[in-house]
């Protein structure tokens, strides 16, 4: 138990630092550069997937030894495609969903801002996804 309260403590060192690069580059892009928030989070999260890998497989998970680390990395560009999805799902949902259909919610939040906290919300979700995952499908048993 104490080590797996161990990793998760990693994992959210790891997943804090990540999230900075994939905020950054979101709410940068988005908010300073005008790219779509899409495009900024896909972007974002890109980035901060790779580092996140490099950082994990270094840090948090021990590696299956008899997973070579070309299909490790597979499994682990797979399991990013879905945590990819669910972001840009929240990011839709949020944005095109609530936000854009509610005047009441524009008066109370820029756009902005909305950005930043759809962000915060589709990371935290992810986040849990992605050490389930992980756990299961890249650390050695």
């Amino acid at each position: 138990m104490k080590n797996l309260l161990n990793q998760i403590i990693k994992f959210g060192i790891v997943g804090l630092f990540c999230f900075l690069i994939d905020f950054g580059i979101t709410t940068g892009f988005t908010n300073l550069l005008g790219i779509h928030y899409l495009i900024s989070k896909f972007l974002g999260f890109v980035v901060s997937a790779v580092v996140n890998y490099l950082l994990s497989i270094k840090f948090v998970f021990t590696q299956k030894k008899e997973m070579d680390k070309k299909k490790e990395f597979t499994v682990f560009l797979i399991l990013s495609a879905f945590g990819l999805l669910i972001n840009e799902i929240v990011m839709y949902l949020c944005i095109d969903g609530i936000y854009a259909h509610s005047g009441q919610l524009q008066e109370l939040v820029s756009h902005a801002n909305m950005v930043a906290l759809s962000s915060i919300l589709a990371t935290g979700i992810v986040m849990v996804y992605n050490f389930i995952s992980r756990k299961l499908f890249l650390e050695r048993k």
